[in-house]
């Protein structure tokens, strides 16, 4: 099977995506399949990566993919080409059984390129167009997920068009300390990796944190800061087409920074302690795996996707956080590690998601589009 490998991105995540593909490269089957690589610069650009690049990061346990801006190898998208006629580089078209999309944030995870390919006739890896666009926007995340009777933290929303109206905008953040009390995390709605997220513990933070978050979406949330365990469960499986929707061993994430930010996931190698299994009673293990499955299906989720929860260490509640529909995919991320600690290896979990975007697009394409 023809895989191409798209990876980089126009996005604040662009680095720890050439971490993720890196480990997938290292790890794919080329007894099975033939890989490319198509590097996404941060401009947006796109360009085909040469065979050697492959080769330098599958036999370098440490080597990190970069990026080639070379023009005579730029690729173009002819959507409705189909597999083998869809993407073209200057050398030729580029055979795409499957596009395997290592994307994280922005423009990789949003539902933008899910519908590119859509267009394109090409099947690819992960979540559908609508479900990946509803996940990475954490107000309606939580707006579907309270509607389907599942718990999340209460929050206040500011869009970038309330900041010309300042009174209102001071309205909201006095209402915010009043319901929550201080200290309160103010994130952007539609970022992933704890990008433009903080900790505000005065007044005068959460406006300058306010600021802040805008600077990457056009939408901020503003939630109470609780005293939680941060858990995480790993979901595959197509909640539309059918078939089964597997949730695995939750893990949890111990912080030894002030909470799990960029610089505790990505830059400090001591900036977490991972526990998997979760140390948790079996009960508690199975309702959150559940918990997990349902959280995914309400979203209309595919392939993949981490769902992150808190549980209040003063009442021992349970909430859901946010959902990540392309997590970390390193060797020591915790999507994979999760999987491999219910017996799925890391080879047989990448087989297994482009197993699924082949069931998800031959499903699709029995679809009738017109009356013709």
């Amino acid at each position: 099977m023809n895989i191409t490998i798209f990876y980089g991105g126009k996005s604040g995540e662009h680095e720890v995506s050439l971490v993720s593909a890196s480990s997938i490269v290292r790890n794919i089957d080329i007894s099975k399949h033939k890989i490319n690589l198509v590097g996404i610069a941060k401009d947006g650009k796109w360009y085909l990566q040469p065979e050697q690049e492959f080769q330098r990061v599958r036999q370098n346990e440490q080597a990190v993919l970069s990026i080639t801006e070379d023009s005579n190898m730029a690729v173009a998208v002819i959507p409705g080409g189909d597999s083998n006629h869809a993407l073209k580089a200057p050398s030729g078209t580029i055979p795409t059984d499957v596009a395997f999309l290592v994307l994280h944030g922005t423009y990789g995870e949003d539902g933008t390129i899910q519908g590119l390919f859509d267009m394109c006739d090409i099947p690819y890896t992960g979540c559908g167009t609508a479900s990946s666009a509803l996940a990475m926007d954490k107000e309606k995340t939580k707006m579907i997920w309270r509607q389907s009777n599942l718990p999340v933290l209460p929050h206040v929303c500011l869009k970038k068009s309330d900041m010309e109206h300042q009174e209102k905008v001071e309205k909201l953040l006095v209402q915010a300390e009043k319901e929550f009390g201080l200290p309160l995390f103010v994130k952007p709605c539609g970022t992933g990796s704890s990008v433009g997220a903080n900790k505000a513990n005065t007044s005068e933070e959460l406006k300058k944190y306010v600021e802040e978050a805008f600077k990457w979406d056009e939408k901020i949330l503003i939630e109470p800061l609780i005293n939680a365990r941060e858990i995480e469960c790993s979901v595959t499986g197509n909640s539309v087409v059918g078939g089964p929707v597997t949730s695995y061993t939750p893990g949890e994430i111990i912080p030894t920074h002030e909470f799990y930010d960029y610089d505790a996931k990505y830059n400090d190698p001591e900036g977490a302690k991972l526990a998997i299994p979760a140390e948790l009673s079996p009960e508690r293990i199975a309702f959150i795996q559940k918990a997990a499955v349902l959280a995914y299906k309400a979203l209309d989720c595919s392939g993949l996707s981490r769902v992150d929860f808190f549980i209040d260490k003063d009442n021992d509640s349970l909430y859901l956080n946010e959902i990540n529909t392309m997590p970390g995919f390193t060797s020591i991320s915790m999507f994979p590690k999760m999987c491999q600690a219910s017996g799925l290896a890391y080879d047989q979990l990448l087989d297994l998601l482009i197993q699924e975007a082949v069931d998800k697009f031959n499903s699709k394409k029995s679809i009738q589009t017109n009356k013709g």
